[in-house]
């Protein structure tokens, strides 16, 4: 059978393989004084809170789990612009609102919307995999820029500038990013859609972290840049992290009103809708009651943080940046590969975070994952750990950590 070659430039995704490995060691440990503690997905601890959960029961119920429009129900593109006045101080209209299945779908539908065969889209290096398979995916080229801590780990306009070329269509950023948590300033991301603006190029940036920022500094959704900027960058958003609804695969895309059509034809024709059910569910998210658990959790979230980079540092794995958002601690594992003995680095990619990944699963029966996944610039040299998880498992994972390090 010939395969497509879109298909395959979609390069595995890692972490996974590492998830799995984890699982069946986990299954050998469950018994025992150590079962395994998962510190390497990013998701959530929490689910739906209450309302949420009860308002999907009710639409159940109702039998109100018909097709919507593709572009979502109006009430919750309503509710969502509202957000965006009351959490950001941002004026975004519905109508430039669309729900999707899942900030993937959105993602998938801006590049397919906007990128032609051929076309280059810069991102940092590191970043999220999966951005930049779903350029791949519309036959597009993405573009990984090396970055550094003192650039917290995002790009630049200056580098931008750079690298930018005939070919290249646009930017493709994350703020707060996964792997590092760290955001772009404000007035370096001004700096940079100012510089693709006049270039004629597209700004995409990846927000679905964004209601978890933890600094007043970083915690502003691009759409609120000055000047008619935040009408013309394209925000992709989900209701995975913040809201706590990983699968129930919901997202939402902010793009230019001339964009909504052109969007809506595409999501007719590949997914009809987003979640009838989820769509529902997801109009409790903005009841009073929920967003006070939803902020309750943020702080908490917050203190997971505030506990768990410090405990890294002291033990020598050091994370260069604190992370102003999302639930990750990037840090750099360098001095224990050199302590423990293993190859710094092999040609396929393995060695370094790699091998330290499967020794902690084996010596601390923890799971972690490798910088394998987010790019090519010394992936080697870093863990990420996902701090999504309790308070009690960050405290046990600190603890095996100090045993076998020493």
């Amino acid at each position: 059978m010939r395969i497509a070659q879109r298909a395959q430039k979609i390069e595995p995704f890692y972490v996974m393989e590492v998830a799995k490995a984890a699982s069946l060691l986990a299954g050998q440990v469950a018994h025992t004084a150590d079962p395994m503690i998962f510190l390497n997905i990013g998701e959530p601890d929490f689910t739906a809170p209450p309302l949420v959960q009860e308002a999907a029961t009710k639409a159940i119920h109702d039998g109100a789990t018909q097709y919507t429009q593709a572009t979502g129900l109006w009430e919750l593109r309503e509710k969502i612009s509202g957000w965006y006045a009351s959490r950001f101080k941002v004026d975004v209209a519905p109508n430039r609102i669309i729900i999707t299945a899942g900030a993937s779908a959105a993602l998938q539908l801006a590049c397919l919307a906007l990128i032609e065969a051929g076309d280059e889209i810069l991102m940092p290096d590191p970043s999220y995999p999966c951005n930049r398979h779903f350029v791949s995916a519309a036959e597009g080229q993405s573009v990984l820029i090396p970055t550094t801590a003192q650039e917290r780990f995002q790009l630049t306009r200056e580098k931008v500038e750079a690298a930018w070329n005939h070919k290249t269509r646009g930017v493709l950023l994350a703020s707060p990013s996964n792997p590092t948590g760290t955001s772009i300033a404000p007035e370096e991301l001004q700096r940079i859609h100012e510089y693709v603006e006049s270039r004629g190029g597209i700004t995409l940036i990846d927000e679905i972290y964004l209601g978890l920022s933890y600094e007043e500094h970083f915690g502003h959704t691009a759409l609120a840049m000055p000047n008619e900027l935040g009408q013309s960058v394209i925000s992709i958003n989900s209701f995975s992290k913040y809201f706590n609804m990983t699968g129930w695969r919901l997202g939402w895309l902010v793009v230019p009103e001339a964009l909504v059509p052109v969007i809506e034809r595409i999501a007719q024709n590949l997914f009809i809708c987003a979640s009838t059910v989820a769509q529902h569910a997801a109009l409790a998210c903005f009841e009073p009651e929920s967003l006070a658990e939803y902020e309750r959790r943020r702080s908490e979230f917050k203190a997971r943080r505030d506990y768990f980079i410090p405990e890294l540092n002291r033990l020598g794995l050091t994370v260069p940046v604190m992370p102003d958002g999302a639930f990750y601690a990037y840090a750099d594992c360098t001095s224990l590969v050199k302590k423990w003995g293993l190859a710094e680095h092999r040609a396929d990619g393995t060695g370094g975070s790699w091998d330290l990944a499967f020794e902690l699963m084996k010596r601390a029966h923890l799971a972690v994952t490798p910088g394998r996944d987010f790019g090519t610039a010394s992936p080697e040299k870093y863990v990420r750990f996902s701090t999504a998880s309790s308070m009690a498992h960050l405290k046990q994972a600190i603890a095996r950590l100090e045993k076998v390090i020493g």
